[in-house]
This record gives structure tokens, C-alpha cells and sequence, in this order.
């Protein structure tokens, strides 16, 4: 039998193949674009993996492939551009799959502030604005500053604007005004502290958290993501605080099913919801998880799709391998990638060191102020997640991506 997957991370493909195989079935990824999977499907033997070209924009043509796969016993989709339709159509094959209207819930930022800000557990709530210098007054009169910016179903770090002072905030709204944005743009309020994800499976209503990873922003551009390490060493009482938390925001926003990335900042009053992806963490956030706990966390994918019971929820889960750390290797400037120096020298350093191109030589970066402009991300690994974030982070240095003008 099959499971389809509509879409997936970048990432993930590889895990997701034996998962599948070790429930007996066999994945199928439908896909509008199988340059995104270039690296897992060089890595994968031809044979074990069915890929099917569709425009998985048009719902229509998705639904078709879909009814021509033979036995097809699951859907199962780990992004949030396809998350609601992957909701939608699995609703429609009858197969198990999440509330459709709680996905779109948590597509939607802004609701998902103001409902958790409505049960107590956002201190602060947003406010929806136009893209236009003009909205500065209704921020600056709600919510004070600094603020935050963001669209409403934004993702990759994309479109999201940290204002500290009323003409930041200006120029902030007016670069708004000029972006293609995926939702509505709103405003909410500056957390200060440490950004962290929480790594979480659910299943009828009871969450289990799986570690906490560490991310780490640029100062400029802002927000765009440069590293993460994973698992945090937190004290035993912190660590529960934030198992309790998360439980308690995923119930709230009404995930009740499935993997969950969820990042907060730590404030000096505890954590923050900076916001909720229903799916497994990107970039190599999967594949940490499954190096560092030594088991393949995507079998917990497979039985969600299939409607078992994950034995994730109750395995134990010891420090099965090594900490692990990534870092994202950005180009300086947009333009067409023709290259790297210094991947022949990762094997020189400590950690295991391992390359994983998200970019090819003659793709074109349009511009490097978000993940669209990461052009590969180096991991390594060490007895803990501080010390591999220090080898990752030596190695990635030494990566250097090489940049050709794209012409007028």
C-alpha cells in the first residue's frame, strides 16, 4: 500500500522512506518541484522512493494524482504551505489526518496570538494593520515599542520586521507595503530573551516533548536564522516548565495530533510563544532529532498517518546518540551561485563534520536577507549541544560561497 506525501522539507525524504517501509508501504512524494529534494533524492537508491510531477498548487491535479495512486492508505505533508490542503484532502479520501480547521487556525499567526492572549497564556495580543507608514500610530497606541511585524502566514523567516524605535517602524511598514505577503500583516510585541524551539509529538490531546533546541539570529538582516543545537542542557525544573507550557499553548491553539516546532523566546517571566509550525522542525532539525535519540523519529509520522498510536509517546527516550549542531551557510550578495571554497576542508575538523547542500551551482539567489539565500548548512556533533554548536560553527567559517552578478 501507499503513503503519499504532499510536498515535504527539504530534508527528510531518506528517513521518511525507511519509516514507511518499516510500516510496509511505500511513499510517494508528489511534488511541484524535485529540485527542492535535490540532495536526499541523490542520496536515496532510485528504486525505493515514487516521485510524481503535479502542480501541487492546484488542488484539483493533486486530488487526481492522488486518486491514481493504487492502495493509498495515508497523507501525510511536513510544511505550511500545503499543510491545509494536505487537512483538506486527506478529509476528503476519508483517511486519518488532522481537523482541517484547526490547521488553518495555526496557519494563521495572528489568530493563534490572540486566542492564546485570550486563555492567558500570551501576555501581550496583536493588532492587524495595512502595509503603510500610516499604521505606525495604531502600533505604536497598542502595543508600544519595540514590536514585531510579521505576515500572518509567513514562512523560511521571510517578511518579518523587529521596529525598536517609531522610524524603524516606518521604514519597517513602507518595505511591508512593497512585499508579496501570504496572509495579513500584524504587529505584536518585542520579546526579549533567547530564542528556543520546543520539539514536541502529540496524540489525542497529550504532548510529549522531545528536546529543546537552541536557534540563534543575525542582528542584520533581522530574524533570519544562522544556527541551532539541539538538546539543550536546561535544569530539570526549567525543562518541565516548558514540557507543561507547551502542552498547555498546543491544546489552546487545538493541535492535539502530530509533531509540533515550537518556538519561544525564554523571557525573565518564563516562555513566550513566538509561534506554532504543526509539523517536525526544518532545515536538519528532523535529522538531529533522530541522530541525537537514536531512532528514526519519522516512524512516529508514518503510524500518525496510518491512525496508530505512535510508540514515540511512550519509548523511552535517552541521549541515544551524540548533541548535534547546524549552521546555515548564507551567500553575502544576491546573484547566481557558481560554488564553494573550503568544503574539502570540513573533514580537517572535529565533529563529524557533514555538508548538506540546500543550493546547486547556476541556481539564482534572489536576494539573502532570509533562508532563500542559505545555500547549504554544515552539522556536527560532539557530547553536548554546546560543544557541537563551537565545531559546527568553526567549520562553517571556513565555507565560503562563490557568487556571480546575475546580470540586469
Amino acid at each position: 500500500m501507499t503513503i503519499a506525501a504532499l510536498e515535504s522539507l527539504s530534508f527528510g525524504l531518506g528517513r521518511m522512506v525507511a519509516a514507511a517501509a518499516e510500516a510496509g508501504h511505500r511513499l510517494c512524494l508528489l511534488t511541484a518541484d524535485r529540485s527542492v529534494y535535490r540532495h536526499e533524492l541523490a542520496t536515496l537508491p532510485h528504486d525505493v522512493l515514487t516521485v510524481i510531477d503535479v502542480d501541487t498548487f492546484d488542488e484539483a491535479a493533486t486530488r487526481r494524482a492522488l486518486d491514481d495512486l493504487p492502495d493509498l492508505a495515508g497523507l501525510l505533508n511536513t510544511t505550511d504551505t500545503w499543510s491545509v490542503p494536505a487537512a483538506d484532502l486527506a478529509a476528503e479520501f476519508g483517511l486519518p489526518g488532522p481537523d482541517p480547521a484547526a490547521v488553518r487556525l495555526l496557519r494563521d499567526k495572528y489568530r493563534v496570538r490572540e486566542l492564546l492572549h485570550r486563555h492567558g497564556l500570551s501576555r501581550s495580543g496583536a493588532v492587524r494593520i495595512a502595509p503603510s507608514g500610516d499604521s505606525a500610530d495604531d502600533v505604536c497606541r497598542t502595543l508600544g515599542l519595540p514590536a514585531v511585524l510579521k505576515d500572518s502566514s509567513g514562512t523560511s523567516s521571510r517578511n518579518v520586521w523587529i521596529a525598536h524605535d517609531e522610524e524603524a517602524l516606518r521604514r519597517a511598514l513602507d518595505e511591508a507595503a512593497r512585499q508579496q505577503l501570504m496572509g495579513e500583516l500584524f504587529a505584536e510585541a518585542f520579546l526579549a530573551g533567547p530564542l528556543y524551539s520546543a520539539e514536541t509529538f502529540s496524540w489525542d490531546g497529550a504532548t510529549r516533548l522531545l528536546g529543546v533546541l537552541s536557534r540563534q539570529t543575525s542582528r542584520q538582516p533581522a530574524v533570519r536564522e544562522e544556527a541551532a543545537a539541539f538538546p539543550v542542557a536546561l535544569p530539570q525544573v526549567e525543562s518541565r516548565t516548558i514540557e507543561h507550557w507547551v502542552g498547555r499553548v498546543l491544546h489552546a491553539a487545538g493541535h492535539h495530533t502530530g509533531f509540533a516546532h515550537v518556538e519561544f523566546i525564554l523571557t525573565t517571566e518564563g516562555p513566550e510563544l513566538v509561534e506554532i509550525n504543526r509539523r517536525i522542525g526544518g532545515a536538519l532539525v528532523g535529522e538531529v532529532l533522530c541522530r541525537s535519540l537514536g531512532t528514526n523519529v519519522y516512524t512516529a509520522m508514518m503510524e500518525e498517518a496510518l491512525g496508530h498510536r505512535p510508540r514515540l509517546m511512550d519509548a523511552p527516550l535517552g541521549p541515544g546518540g551524540p548533541a548535534h549542531a547546524f549552521v546555515l551557510v548564507y551567500a553575502d550578495g544576491p546573484g547566481v551561485l557558481k560554488g564553494w571554497h573550503g568544503l574539502e576542508e570540513l573533514a580537517a575538523f572535529p565533529g563529524e563534520v557533514r555538508w548538506y547542500p540546500t543550493r546547486a551551482p547556476g541556481d539564482v539567489l534572489p536576494q539573502v536577507g532570509d533562508q532563500r539565500g542559505c545555500t547549504g548548512i554544515v552539522l556536527a556533533e560532539a557530547a553536548t549541544a554546546e560543544l557541537a554548536q563551537h565545531r559546527a560553527w568553526s567549520a562553517a567559517t571556513r565555507v565560503c560561497p562563490v557568487v556571480a552578478d546575475s546580470g540586469p
